[in-house]
């Protein structure tokens, strides 16, 4: 970083900036009012910019990039279309909380309001699915916006920012200044450090708990691998059990002794009925958002709770908590972890022997079990075979949404944090595919496997031929069963088994589809097809896409029916007509 300052251009400033940030990858797609900027790419080799097919696959693929890294994902767009086609990867990384700089460009100033070409209200349209964003009218601004925007964008609460920069002041030149003397925003400080006395109170009562539990979320992984070293720190210091929400599965190793698996409405029946037990919750880093609470009025009723969170908004927002931290997971696990070794809990809490016997009791239960066949392949097996076959290697996940990815939450297993990229909050189909190309650009040598649905992956299906270009041997995992299943398993489960346009007929050939893209096109819709098959995608050093057939309605569970608590879940071998009649209000309607 250096803070001298010289002259340049508006597009030069954008370019130098993003080197000064660190950054090396950036995607987007050209038009006429960022053509200044991409003038300015072309004639440098420190940044490589991927030139996506849609710019919906640009935000999303600079999800990936950011969750798989760490770093800040950023993407560059035109006015207009440009702008709007990624608001829907702007909104998914404000609900997940992924960092993110877009870049747009804009009509030039003295034509802001007259509809001109290709011209939208950028700001106004973004301003609810951002962080901050700022229209840049003055070049002498755009220095210190830009350093501004990657700041707020990966501090505190991660999330995206916008620069919208038009045209004129893209060819305007001013004077530059590096990031080191850009003066902090003064309304704009996040709280890292927890209160030590709200600390304090928190070590006591987990060491009175008699039923606790660890419920973590993605804030735990976007604080950093240290913060997720500390809390496996804590788990064996406390040995409580540990939960996770989708977002955070990773910060505690799925092979560790005190893991329960994911909670909320696919999660199992032991981290379920723990959550609505307990007699201590530790929330750390997640959000209490209504796929993990169920019915609020019902949600762990008996439990006092201890929320850490970096966001003051999301504290008491959905559910009061009695001992509130504000502050970053790390700094405060740190705390924590410290305050505990220094307190006089025991070493060995009697009271937790009989809730660990209970908790076994309700593993017992493998609420993940299906009926095998030897004909069909079942998802889960596929989920099993995928896990076990990959598992060694250097791997990382991505997903669509829909019943794919809960199976994908459920059956594989991850050890380490940022190798798990979905879309959590806002549900975005189409995100694992282009999500999997950003992995891929930032980890060149690893496996990236999107595990996907028929119907979500065909919405950015395009973003194969920008895999092809920039050789990313992503690998396409379909779980193909002609449905859209989740949309599918509602209607049968809520909606009197009226399946409305939920059934695709014209289903492409995806191997045919694979090899018009320049791909390797691969199938198997026996389960004895399966191994040698994933085998084959594995060692394929191209892009793949796999059709794998699977059973055509099998449901997701256990799951937590729409309005109901965590102890009233449906488990598989419970699933029958009846029982799913009386579980289900029919008065209820389905939160999707």
């Amino acid at each position: 970083m250096t803070g001298s300052s010289r002259e340049m251009t508006g597009a030069e400033m954008v370019v130098q900036a993003l080197k000064d940030n660190g950054v090396e990858d950036i995607f987007g797609y050209p038009g006429g009012a960022v053509l200044p900027i991409y003038d300015e790419l072309f004639q440098q080799d420190d940044i490589v910019h991927v030139l996506v097919r849609h710019e919906q696959g640009a935000g999303h693929a600079a999800e990936g990039y950011a969750r798989s890294t760490g770093k800040v994902g950023v993407v560059l767009v035109t006015s207009g279309p440009g702008a709007t086609n990624v608001v829907t990867a702007l909104q998914d990384a404000l609900m997940d909380s992924i960092p993110l700089v877009c870049i747009s460009g804009q009509v030039p100033t003295p034509l802001i309001g007259s509809d001109a070409f290709q011209e939208c209200d950028t700001v106004g349209i973004t301003r609810p699915c951002t962080k901050h964003n700022w229209l840049v009218r003055e070049i002498g601004d755009l220095p210190r916006v830009l350093h501004e925007a990657f700041r707020v964008a990966q501090t505190g609460r991660p999330g995206p920012v916008v620069v919208d920069i038009p045209k004129d002041v893209q060819f305007a030149t001013g004077e530059y200044v590096g990031p080191s003397p850009v003066i902090e925003h003064k309304s704009y400080q996040p709280k890292l450090q927890g209160d030590l006395d709200s600390i304090r109170e928190a070590v006591k009562l987990m060491s009175e708990a008699k039923k606790p539990i660890i419920y973590t979320g993605g804030g735990v992984i976007n604080s950093g691998s240290e913060a997720s070293h500390l809390l496996r720190e804590l788990v064996q210091l406390t040995n409580f059990p540990i939960t996770s929400t989708l977002m955070g599965l990773g910060a505690y190793p799925a092979s560790g002794k005190n893991w329960m698996g994911m909670l909320g409405m696919h999660g199992t029946y032991e981290a379920n009925m723990a959550m609505h037990d307990c007699d201590v919750m530790v929330c750390i880093g997640a959000r209490f958002d209504d796929r993990i609470t169920g019915r609020l009025d019902a949600f762990s009723p008996n439990s006092k709770k201890i929320h850490i969170d970096i966001d003051p908004s999301s504290i008491n927002k959905n559910v009061h908590v009695d001992i509130p931290i504000l502050g970053d997971c790390g700094h405060v696990l740190e705390d924590m972890v410290r305050l505990w070794r220094a307190s006089s809990a025991p070493a060995e809490n009697k009271a937790l022997a009989g809730w660990w016997e209970q908790i076994d009791k309700w593993r017992a239960r493998n609420s993940l079990a299906y009926a095998p066949n030897k004909d069909v392949i079942m998802p889960q097996y596929a989920m099993q075979r995928l896990y076990d076959l990959t598992r060694d290697r250097d791997t990382y996940i991505t997903t669509e949404v829909g019943q794919h990815q809960m199976w994908a939450a459920q059956f594989y297993g991850f050890e380490e944090p940022n190798r798990w990229m979905t879309s959590g909050g806002l549900g975005t189909m189409g995100y694992g595919l282009p999500a999997a190309l950003g992995v891929q650009i930032a980890h060149p040598d690893s496996l990236v496997i999107d595990i996907a649905g028929d119907a979500s992956v065909q919405m950015t299906i395009q973003e194969m031929s920008t895999a092809v270009q920039y050789e990313a041997p992503i690998k396409i995992f379909i779980l193909n069963n002609q449905y859209m299943g989740m949309v599918r398993q509602w209607q049968q489960l809520l909606h009197g088994n009226r399946l409305s346009h939920s059934y695709t007929e014209a289903m492409p050939d995806f191997v045919k589809l694979a090899e018009a893209y320049g791909c390797v096109g691969l199938r198997a819709e026996k389960p004895g097809e399966l191994d040698d098959a994933i085998t084959e995608m594995i060692s394929v050093d191209k892009p793949v896409i796999f059709d794998c057939r699977v059973a055509n309605l099998a449901n997701c569970f256990p799951m937590i029916p729409s309005g109901k608590a965590h102890n009233e879940m449906l488990l598989p071998d419970e699933a029958t007509d009846e029982a799913v009649a009386n579980a289900i209000d029919k008065k209820g309607k389905a939160l999707v």
